[in-house]
């Protein structure tokens, strides 16, 4: 017999989540929101392993969208008795589709007040897109009556470690150096990056893979990177920043606006940690408590430890007045770029990066 499930509430962490399903721990109702697509499918992947005999799929496994949901089929998918199991699995996605008195999610949040323990429903929410909706958060009304997971970007280097292990699943090793340039070059999206990857496994049949085979399959060269043209800008490198922004510019998904919305957030970084510097923290003492800073904030699209490491090995090099400055460049960029045509990113960029050049008589 399998363990019963739990009718707990509350928001939990997505590797909280992840054990306890693992251990048998199964949520009566768990409502998935966050920008990781993947790393969904990844739970509920699992839970279908746990929950749902295989033979048995047809009859207790039910996937359904929220749009065009009726209230009566509510009732049915989630107080249908199993067939010849423990439980059922239903699973409702794009629940971001349900309007605040849309009858169907009216429907749901009777049933969430009193669950059958014989049904898990899990509550799936896209994605938020990025054009539209970038910084949208949970459904307080389902939040509030299911075990809650955020689903969110992992930083860099977990994502690397992510990807390893997705390759391996599909017979292909990656070098290290193809690993990095894979990540960045999707900005940690896994959802992305697992479409990169099936190209390359395709093109690769088995073996090891370089990162010159993977810079040709993903169109954007090695060292030609967002993150390699933030480093060049950080690092005063003025001349190869300017060479690789057009590159940069090229590639899909690409544009000036997120090229300095990156390079903001890692100028505010530079601000804390020369706020540190000034205070007298050197050296690891001053990365670890950049890195605590980061656990406490979680911004997004960062590697954590990296970020850390890099903004303390710089702050001798940015004195706060400079932070400052670049700060009022990067948002008056920001506005010139949403008011100009496309054609204009590059120019604009390229005056930023001669703006954040470091003059002669800047000293720490």
């Amino acid at each position: 017999m399998a363990p019963p499930a739990s009718a707990s509430r509350g928001t939990r962490s997505f590797d909280e989540v992840f054990r306890g399903i693992r251990k048998g721990e199964i949520p009566l109702v768990l409502y998935l929101f966050g920008a990781e697509n993947a790393l969904k499918e990844e739970l509920l992947a699992e839970l279908v392993s746990r929950v749902v005999e295989p033979s048995l799929r047809d009859f207790n496994y039910d996937v359904r969208s929220a749009k065009g949901l009726e209230p009566d089929a509510v009732e049915a998918l989630c107080t249908t008795l199993p067939m010849m199991a423990d439980r059922r699995l239903v699973v409702i996605r794009d629940v971001e589709e349900w309007g605040k008195r849309a009858r169907a999610k009216s429907a749901v949040l009777r049933y969430l007040e009193r669950p059958v323990p014989e049904t898990v429903l899990v509550l799936v929410q896209s994605a938020p897109d990025p054009t539209r909706d970038r910084d949208a958060g949970s459904d307080a009304d389902l939040a509030k009556l299911a075990v809650t997971v955020e689903a969110e970007r992992l930083p860099l280097s977990r994502a690397e470690k992510w990807l390893v292990r997705a390759a391996t699943e599909r017979g292909i090793t990656l070098e290290p150096e193809a690993v990095s340039h894979l990540i960045r070059a999707v900005e940690g999206d896994l959802s992305a990056a697992r479409t990169e990857l099936e190209k390359v496994a395709s093109a690769s049949q088995g073996g090891s893979v370089t990162v010159a085979q993977v810079a040709d399959l993903l169109g954007v060269r090695h060292g030609e990177t967002q993150y390699d043209w933030i480093r060049a800008v950080l690092n005063g490198d003025t001349a190869r920043a300017a060479t690789v922004l057009p590159h940069v510019l090229d590639q899909p998904g690409v544009s000036g606006v997120g090229l300095v919305s990156l390079l903001g957030t890692e100028l505010i970084g530079l601000g804390i940690a020369r706020d540190r510097y000034d205070r007298g923290t050197r050296a690891a003492a001053l990365s670890k408590e950049i890195f605590q800073c980061l656990l406490r904030s979680r911004p997004s699209r960062l590697d954590y430890r990296a970020s850390a490491d890099s903004w303390s090995r710089l702050a001798e090099r940015w004195p706060l007045p400079r932070v400052r400055a670049g700060i009022r460049a990067a948002l008056a960029a920001d506005l010139r770029l949403k008011s100009t045509g496309l054609s204009d990113a590059r120019g604009v960029l390229l005056d930023l990066v001669m703006l954040l050049k470091p003059r002669l008589k800047e000293a720490a």
